[in-house]
């Protein structure tokens, strides 16, 4: 794996610390800086301005536009246009002017810059000397913050201190609609409306296709009274502008309350008074209180979720970061959002939300955030008409969830992936079945879950079909989770995922018939599925079409075995990323793999396998897989480590934590790989801890890396809070919330009791049996 750290942020438990300002690493920084609430965030971008290569980015979650084109393929099932998460309103604008001389980050003479990002606070500040032509210092500090409960709410603060000398300041502050989207000047927005305040601004924009609108209103809080105050009005634009002559060693500090109201389904010019008794409402947080309870938030989500790694500091920063990132980008404030590859920390990928979310980033909610965890399901429940939709558009029956999206419908235009591909389906499915093992929530099963397994599952049989001889049933045509193999047929993951959506339909209906008539009867009439169709999925299940030798190894798909090979280790690594260096139909020609599957299919249904089948499997496709996608080491390590291939497995991780904050994929500029920070987390949780979530009891089996002393995680299963500290000597797991838990520890059956439950490492323990 040739990735190698670009270390530029310093070390530090709690914090991500920046001193000193490169341009160089501009845009990697607006990444890593990045401020959530799951409704909103926004980049960490230099609010005075910069110099440097920049992507101001201000995001809002489920506010998007259209494609201005369409696409000139013209055949049915390709996807005509596409959507994706539009840039919005710069509410942090500000523009700063000592004795006439404007203060621009790469321009302006500035010494002593640092910049913090405090985990335990979600605070982020920023502060420098700027030195004048005429030689005076004046000291600027920047702080911001976006509320994580009232998350309309956001915060900004500066104070500006000259050193020696009075100085005049103009400080301009507002907020600016004329942001460019990637780069693209055009404006996809429009204003409706827009007016001065007593203490700030207001102005209300509107999407030019979806018509989705946004209020951004702020008000402004001084220590003192500024010498003059001017209102500021321009097309896209509303803000004041104070001026004040400052005396040397005098501190002026402005807070700036953002209201940023939203609206996904927008009533126009309606939306501006509604927006403003919100922001009404609002004002009556103060900045005390603000930052009061944010820091009670994080406290509980430490309190909750901390991960202690004891003799590895580099990656304990990383998986606080990954905690961190997480709680920003998705706590399920709202069941009608979903996470986006990038999260809401830049525009690649265009803001979609993948199959990644059900299969990688599912699993850290199930086990820290149950309520955030159903709210995702409830995303897919609340865009099932639209996947009904799209398996019509394919020429077939039931529901197929599209492989990008935000609003539900089919975003890729890329018909090879939009068309071939199934996981977001097979992972919904997957996702509802996992939920059931966290969650005695019948209501959900019964009434939404069920309705969407009946559904994915009727697709699942109207796209496979049966051979020539009526022998074996399966997926013709299709694209597995390894990318680099297209129109294939028999992929084993999609036809045993399948076959999994098939028979966990069967068997959640007959669970409702027995349990619930009522649900039983309404899920009939919603979805019209009849005893002839059941029969014919138990007959389709039973001759579904799964590639296994003897020895236990599945073929990937038909005819994987006699692909031409590739050694993956002789491919130079100025070659690397592929897709960039090779031509496009180049990588469809061997066995190289891009990223697991049927590996994958092994971590998912782990339980369902024998270690001697995940063995066989593992040292078969490992070596023929170059980790083209982020979430591919995370799966490998999970795997290594539960066959005792500790080498292996701390390999596949060592980067994991730290993908971005060292950005090494070369591409954090872009914004944070979001599902892939889900996936670091699985790295200790799932690898390191050992558990697995897809049996009827949950199952640890704690190892210790050979380079940590210790560490601790929490995970939280059927009521019961379980903090688990690893030594070399042993390990312990104290239990909160309940009496008594039976698990599967090591392969053997244990009753926890409330308390503290130590374990020793058993001298005859074989990590690699």
């Amino acid at each position: 794996m040739a990735k190698i750290a670009d270390r530029y942020f310093e070390i530090d438990p709690w914090k991500v610390i920046e001193k000193g300002s490169d341009p160089a690493y501009s845009e990697v920084a607006e990444s890593i800086f990045s401020l959530g609430n799951e409704y909103a965030g926004v980049r960490g971008y230099h609010e005075e301005g910069t110099t440097a290569e920049t992507l101001l980015g201000s995001y809002f979650n489920g506010i998007y536009e259209n494609g201005r084109h369409l696409n000139r393929v013209q055949y049915k099932g390709i996807v005509q246009r596409i959507h994706f998460m539009v840039n919005t309103v710069d509410w942090l604008y500000t523009r700063i002017s000592l004795d006439g001389e404007q203060v621009t980050i790469g321009e302006s003479q500035i010494t002593d810059f640092k910049r913090e990002l405090d985990l335990r606070s979600g605070i982020l500040t920023k502060e420098y000397v700027v030195t004048l032509t005429s030689g005076k210092k004046v000291k600027l500090h920047f702080s911001r913050f976006l509320h994580m409960n009232q998350v309309e709410n956001m915060f900004q603060e500066i104070s500006v201190t000259p050193l020696d000398g009075t100085t005049k300041l103009e400080l301009t502050l507002g907020a600016d609609f004329a942001t460019k989207h990637f780069g693209d000047d055009y404006r996809y927005w429009q204003i409706l409306d827009k007016g001065d305040l007593e203490a700030g601004a207001a102005i209300l924009g509107e999407t030019k296709t979806t018509k989705q609108t946004l209020l951004a209103a702020f008000t402004l809080d001084t220590s003192t009274q500024p010498d003059q105050v001017e209102p500021l009005s321009e097309e896209y634009f509303v803000g004041k502008k104070l001026i004040i002559n400052l005396p040397a060693g005098e501190t002026f500090r402005v807070r700036r309350h953002a209201v940023n109201v939203a609206k996904k389904t927008g009533a126009g010019s309606e939306d501006w008074l509604a927006g403003l008794r919100v922001f009404e409402r609002s004002q009556q947080l103060t900045w005390e209180q603000a930052v009061a309870t944010q820091r009670a938030y994080w406290d509980q989500v430490w309190e909750n979720q901390d991960i202690v790694i004891v003799g590895d500091e580099a990656q304990q920063q990383g998986i606080r970061f990954c905690i961190f990132q997480l709680n920003q980008t998705y706590h399920g404030q709202d069941p009608r959002n979903n996470i986006g590859a990038k999260g809401l920390t830049g525009e690649a990928y265009s803001g979609h939300a993948f199959w990644d979310t059900e299969t990688c980033c599912l699993p850290y909610y199930l086990l820290t955030n149950l309520e955030a965890a159903k709210n995702l399901l409830e995303f897919r429940y609340h865009t099932l008409e639209q996947a009904r939709g799209r398996a019509k558009e394919l020429d077939c029956q039931g529901a197929c969830y599209p492989i990008a999206t935000l609003n539900g419908h089919e975003s890729s235009d890329l018909w090879q992936h939009a068309s071939l591909q199934f996981q977001p389906s097979s992972g919904v499915a997957f996702a509802v079945w996992h939920y059931s093992k966290f969650a005695d929530d019948k209501e959900f099963l019964y009434r939404h879950g069920l309705e969407m397994v009946l559904e994915i599952s009727r697709f699942m049989v109207s796209r496979g079909d049966w051979d020539q001889n009526h022998e074996n049933f399966g997926l013709w045509s299709v694209m597995g989770p390894d990318e680099f193999q297209m129109m294939v047929n028999h992929n084993t993951y999609t036809n045993l995922m399948a076959k999994f959506c098939i028979d966990y339909a069967r068997e959640l209906l007959a669970e409702v018939k027995d349990n619930s008539p009522e649900d039983y009867q309404l899920a009939l009439e919603k979805t019209s599925v009849t005893a002839e169709e059941l029969a014919e999925w138990q007959e389709i299940s039973d001759h579904m079409k799964i590639i296994q030798t003897e020895a236990g190894l599945f073929e990937q798909h038909e005819g994987f075995f006699q692909l031409p090979h590739v050694d993956i280790h002789q491919i130079p690594v100025e070659e690397f990323p592929l897709y960039h260096h090779w031509s496009y139909d180049r990588i469809y020609r061997n066995d190289m793999i891009k990223q697991p599957d049927v590996l994958m299919f092994l971590f998912l249904l782990n339980q369902h396998f024998t270690k001697a089948v995940k063995r066989v499997n593992y040292e078969f496709y490992e070596p023929k897989t170059i980790h083209e996608s982020s979430l591919s080491p995370a799966i490998h390590s999970i795997l290594a480590a539960e066959l005792g291939k500790e080498a292996d497995a701390f390999a596949f991780f060592e980067f994991a934590t730290r993908m971005d904050l060292d950005n090494y994929n070369r591409n954090t500029r872009e914004g944070l790989h979001t599902t892939s920070i889900a996936g670091a987390w699985m790295n200790i949780v799932y690898g390191f801890g050992g558990i697995r979530t897809d049996g009827t009891e949950l199952v640890m089996a704690p190892m210790i890396p050979n380079d940590w002393e210790a560490y601790s995680f929490h995970v939280h299963y059927k009521g019961a809070h379980l903090f688990t500290t690893v030594t070399k000597t042993g390990y312990t797991i104290e239990m909160m919330g309940q009496s008594a838990l039976t698990i599967l520890l090591h392969e053997k059956k244990v009753l926890l009791k409330a308390g503290k439950n130590d374990f020793i490492w058993e001298a005859s323990t074989d990590l690699d049996r």
